[in-house]
C-alpha cells in the first residue's frame, strides 16, 4: 500500500520470488499485506455517496469491519476491532486485513479474510507494519475451515445488512 515500507518485508525480495511470492506495489492505503490461497479477498467497488455513511471514508472502513465481525460472530467467534489498527481481530491475532483506495468518492480495494491460508507466509512480513501481534484464520480459530462458498454467502448477507442494499457477487 501507499504507506508500505520495505523494512516490513522480512525476507529479501529475491527469496520471496524464488518461493513464488510476488511483491506488488498498489495504490490502496496501508502497509505490507499478503494475498494468497485460502483467503477470501473482497474488493467492493462502490460509490460512498450511495452508502448510509456517505462521503465518510472512516465510516466505510468501520462498515467493512462490521460486516466481517458479523460473519465471524455467525461462527460463534468473539472477534473485535482493535483501535488504532484497522481490521478484524480475535484476541491479539488479525483475522481480516483492510486496505482501500478512493477516487471521486468511489471506493476500491477492500479486505482479505483468512479462511485457511498457509499462515507461515505471514512470517515473511510484518503484516500491516505491525510487529507485535499475530495472524489467525477461521481454520485456526474453529479447528476446521468452513466451506468457502458458505463464508462468501455470509459475507454478502452481512454487507447487505450493513449497507441496507443487495450485494451482487461476480457472476450474479
Amino acid at each position: 500500500g501507499r504507506a508500505g515500507h520495505g523494512v516490513n518485508l522480512r525476507a529479501p525480495e529475491a527469496d520471496l520470488t524464488r518461493r513464488g511470492i510476488e511483491v506488488v506495489s498498489v495504490e490502496r492505503g496501508g502497509d505490507v499485506t499478503y494475498h494468497g490461497p485460502g483467503q477470501i479477498v473482497g474488493y467492493p467497488i462502490v460509490s460512498l455517496e450511495t452508502l448510509p455513511g456517505g462521503r465518510d471514508l472512516h465510516r466505510y472502513l468501520r462498515d467493512l469491519e462490521e460486516a466481517i465481525l458479523r460473519v465471524l460472530a455467525s461462527y460463534g467467534l468473539d472477534a473485535r476491532r482493535r483501535p488504532p489498527f484497522t481490521g478484524v481481530w480475535a484476541g491479539d491475532r488479525k483475522v481480516a486485513a483492510i486496505g482501500v483506495a478512493v477516487r471521486r468518492w468511489v471506493a476500491f480495494h477492500g479486505f482479505a479474510l483468512n479462511v485457511n491460508p498457509d499462515l507461515s507466509h505471514f512470517d515473511l512480513i510484518h503484516p500491516c507494519g505491525i510487529r507485535h501481534l499475530g495472524v489467525a484464520s477461521l481454520e485456526s480459530l474453529l479447528g476446521a475451515a468452513p466451506p468457502r462458498g458458505e463464508v462468501i454467502a455470509r459475507l454478502a448477507h452481512a454487507f447487505s445488512e450493513v449497507w441496507g442494499r443487495p450485494v451482487l457477487l461476480p457472476n450474479d
